[in-house]
């Protein structure tokens, strides 16, 4: 191990924009990568899983995004550091997201004076579900805590959970083979009967990932709310149910049919994803910058918020992607 990573050391030293990828040959015929993030110089946050491609489909990956401390902030992105402001942000969405929903079930009330509240909140707890889903999805990387991966995976549990009752193994595995077989028939997140039609695709997106789970939470949910606290149905409606449905609208459209529906031009590289070329704010409430969508196949590892910052480095150095 000490062999190994004094190689690294080198040659992160001699070629500080690339990466080096593990390929451990095992006994089953399988190939063992051991993470998509690269070691480099200094500290490199722990992969969170194994993924495992079959032998047959052994392929030359190019060497992602080096790690957050290599990327162009102030000061190197320790994974202690990363941790800090993951965690932070997580606990803002999280916090606002129940603040409000809280609010908007047992204390603000739908009448005549105060409509114009109501487009504000649907389209504040739509946007904060979707953040609840991106910091789930860091987590599933090992990005939300890269010094306590197993913090990580709890709260991105528990964020897939109060989302939409979806199950953490069940998403991550899924979303591990998106990345493993992405804009293929085995790509859980592709319609590869569907690769330009928003419609037909965005179907097939909520019958794979929206299954009988999801349907018991939130139908307990509303029968909980409406039934032992006398919730109205109007503020079930408008400020819960359908900023949930929304939100998987807005995931779908910003996060994976955009970046990855086919096009006459193609695409730049085998990750078949595109980049929305939008402004910093025009990132963030879309989607919470995963319309970067090219960088994040270049460097899973790379968490939400710093995906602009590599964004940047992209554009000034096209030579890294």
């Amino acid at each position: 191990r000490l062999l190994r990573t004094s190689c690294a050391l080198l040659r992160s030293a001699a070629h500080p924009h690339d990466g080096v990828i593990r390929l451990v040959q095992n006994r089953d015929s399988t190939v063992n990568l051991r993470s998509f993030l690269p070691v480099a110089a200094g500290p490199v946050s722990k992969p969170d899983t194994d993924l495992v491609l079959p032998a047959t489909e052994k392929r030359c990956l190019p060497p992602p995004l080096p790690a957050m401390h290599s990327l162009p902030y102030k000061q190197q992105m320790t994974p202690a550091r990363q941790t800090f402001i993951g965690l932070t942000l997580a606990a803002l969405i999280f916090g606002t997201f129940m603040a409000v929903h809280l609010w908007a079930m047992f204390v603000y009330r739908i009448d005549g004076s105060n409509w114009v509240l109501v487009p504000f909140i649907f389209a504040l707890q739509c946007w904060l579900m979707v953040g609840m889903f991106i910091v789930a999805h860091d987590a599933m990387h090992g990005s939300l805590a890269p010094s306590a991966p197993k913090l990580g995976a709890a709260i991105g549990a528990a964020m897939l959970f109060v989302y939409a009752g979806f199950g953490w193994r069940r998403m991550r595995d899924a979303h591990f083979d998106h990345h493993r077989h992405v804009g293929t028939e085995r790509d859980p997140d592709f319609n590869a009967d569907n690769p330009r039609d928003f419609w037909p695709w965005y179907f097939t997106f909520l019958r794979r990932y929206f299954g009988p789970m999801s349907v018991i939470w939130v139908s307990a949910v509303v029968l909980v709310y409406w039934l032992a606290f006398d919730v109205p149905m109007l503020n079930l409606s408008l400020l819960y149910g359908y900023p949930a449905i929304a939100s998987s609208f807005q995931l779908f459209a910003f996060g994976t049919w955009r970046p990855h529906r086919h096009e006459a031009a193609g695409f730049a590289d085998h990750h078949r994803a595109r980049t929305n070329d939008f402004g910093l704010l025009a990132s963030l409430f879309t989607c919470f910058h995963f319309g970067y969508h090219h960088e994040h196949h270049l460097s899973p590892g790379t968490p939400w918020w710093g995906l602009p910052a590599a964004h940047r480095r992209y554009r000034a150095e096209p030579a890294l992607a």
